[in-house]
């Protein structure tokens, strides 16, 4: 219900709003209708951090705002017209001019029906109707323009002071609307660090199952925002404890009390988690998806794979193979792009093999295929080893690092002499042909492989020694 103290605050605008916005707005207004910054543009400005996205209310239908903004904007576009949503981009003069990408959305309801992935479309006709279907009350703020007069029916300046996420209305109306927002509650807790107020986690817990009927493209995409959060283990957690990974992301629930064969005195969840926030601490040129989603399953396959030894310990041998297995799998399902599940199932498999290293005990042919197998995702892998230590004994974490130093600079040294990052044999296939005077087929693919086994065991050989060798184990094929 509306907060009595924050329904008619028009008083004055909470932050000085973009030049950009006030000029839309009289435009909207000579043309006789009403328009508002909203949501999240509302939200950011409080923050202090509005960006370039500017979002808008309107009373406008779609046909109406195209014919305001086609004179107007940069560029139009119509993508999300059928929700009563146009979207536009406003440049500014000048060579420091700002970019904005703005989205203007008619007065409206949404809501599913239980059997409908879609959600229903009604305009509605004032501002403070809009706002009561919005996700929270943090995001149900509204500046009108021209003026910035600031409108707050549902007390959502209290609830930014408080860091709190409510919603306008009761929760069970609203993610009975749309339960995608119970997703959504936990990465707005994650991008903002916010608490989600007791009512609406208990109504997350009741309605987990309602999660369902949202697409899981619509899924992924809230998932994705959460995990390149700045605090996704908060996000993560409410996700487990409410009960909704276990429709969107069962895996992860599933490593709850799951022994780890090193560190007994934890479970392969709270590991888990501790693993995502050692390597975001290892990213270098901002949030990397593909980094931190290996983090967070680099242990799916342990639970599948437990075996209790006579000795008493507690063993997963080959988890690593089988979570690959199951990353490859939930990406699908979440219709993650091809190249981001190859990419992160391949670091899920690989992220055990530094602890055949030892102390070092590796061949030089052994770090070259060690570098062979990451290919371009060699850098993240060293993350990945690295974060996957999270031992409380200091000198055995140390002894870790150390020896994983010494790793690094022994490719560091093999890259320089060798050209580590494009092993390929000494002879290319048109050379192959030439000395084996054969054509194009499956004996030029062999030879190919044997001078390559050759080359990751021995290093580069030289065009006459790896002639001499190709004829012997030519002659040695009958």
């Amino acid at each position: 219900m509306p907060n009595a103290n924050n329904a008619a605050q028009t008083q004055q605008t909470p932050h000085e709003v973009e030049p950009v916005a006030e000029d839309l707005g009289r435009r909207f207004r000579d043309a006789g209708f009403q328009l508002a910054l909203v949501g999240g543009s509302v939200r950011d400005t409080l923050l202090g951090r509005l960006g370039h996205d500017l979002d808008f209310t309107t009373d406008a239908r779609p046909e109406q705002v195209l014919k305001i903004l086609r004179p107007w904007a940069d560029a139009v576009w119509e993508v999300g017209i059928a929700f009563g949503t146009v979207g536009a981009r406003k440049d500014e003069a000048g060579p420091a001019g700002r970019s904005f990408q703005i989205e203007i959305t008619t007065y409206r309801s949404e809501s599913y029906d239980r059997t409908s992935r879609k959600p229903e479309v009604s305009y509605g006709d004032s501002i403070e109707d809009d706002l009561v279907r919005r996700d929270f009350t943090v995001n149900a703020m509204a500046v009108a323009l021209p003026g910035g007069a600031f409108i707050d029916p549902y007390g959502g300046r209290g609830d930014l002071a408080a860091r709190t996420l409510r919603t306008p209305g009761t929760p069970e109306a609203s993610f009975s609307d749309d339960p995608l927002r119970m997703l959504r509650a936990a990465r707005f807790a994650a991008q903002l660090d916010f608490t989600v107020a007791p009512e609406v986690v208990a109504a997350m817990t009741e309605m987990a199952d309602r999660i369902g009927i949202v697409s899981a493209e619509r899924i992924r995409d809230e998932l994705n925002k959460l995990i390149l959060s700045d605090h996704p283990i908060k996000g993560l957690r409410l996700l487990v404890d409410t009960g909704l990974a276990d429709r969107v992301l069962p895996e992860l629930s599933a490593l709850r009390l799951e022994l780890d064969e090193h560190f007994r005195h934890k479970d392969v969840y709270e590991h888990s988690l501790t693993v995502l926030e050692q390597a975001i601490d290892l990213e270098t040129d901002g949030p990397d998806l593909i980094l931190r989603v290996a983090a967070l399953l680099h242990d799916i396959g342990k639970p599948r794979t437990r075996r209790f030894e006579q000795d008493g310990r507690v063993s997963f041998h080959h988890h690593e193979m089988v979570g690959a297995k199951m990353t490859k799998t939930r990406m699908t399902q979440l219709k993650y792009p091809n190249d981001q599940i190859k990419d992160v199932s391949r670091l899920v498999e690989l992220h055990l093999r530094f602890h055949g290293y030892g102390s070092g005990e590796w061949t030089d042919s052994a770090v070259r295929r060690y570098v062979r197998d990451a290919g371009p995702l060699l850098e993240r892998l060293h993350k990945l080893t690295r974060s996957d230590c999270t031992t409380r004994n200091k000198r055995k974490a140390e002894a870790l690092s150390r020896t994983y130093d010494g790793l690094e600079e022994r490719i560091a040294e093999l890259r320089e002499k060798e050209e580590l990052n494009a092993i390929r044999p000494d002879l290319d296939g048109n050379q192959i042909m030439a000395i084996l005077a054969v054509p194009p087929g499956p004996a030029v693919g062999k030879a190919y492989q044997y001078l390559l086994e050759l080359r990751l065991e021995n290093g580069p050989l030289g065009e006459e020694a790896a002639t001499e060798a190709l004829r012997k184990w030519w002659s040695e094929q009958g």
